[in-house]
């Protein structure tokens, strides 16, 4: 992700991810972050890519699990 335009420190909350298909065939894409606003009534968004098809989802950021 670019870091130009990332609000200062702080971290996102969320990723933004480019989705095509459904179900367990669907495509999942990390295409962004997204950061709360400081008043709480929305998010700005920092995106390395804009799809042309499918969909953008954003989910909250967890600890991924540790692998063995």
């Amino acid at each position: 992700m670019t870091t130009k335009s990332l609000p200062l420190g702080r971290k996102p909350t969320h990723r933004l991810f480019r989705v095509v298909g459904d179900g367990e065939k669907a495509n999942w894409t990390e295409i962004g972050a997204a950061w709360p606003n400081k008043d709480g009534q929305g998010f700005s968004l920092s995106c390395d890519a804009m799809p042309l098809s499918g969909r953008i989802v954003m989910r909250a950021i967890t600890d991924k699990p540790a692998t063995a």
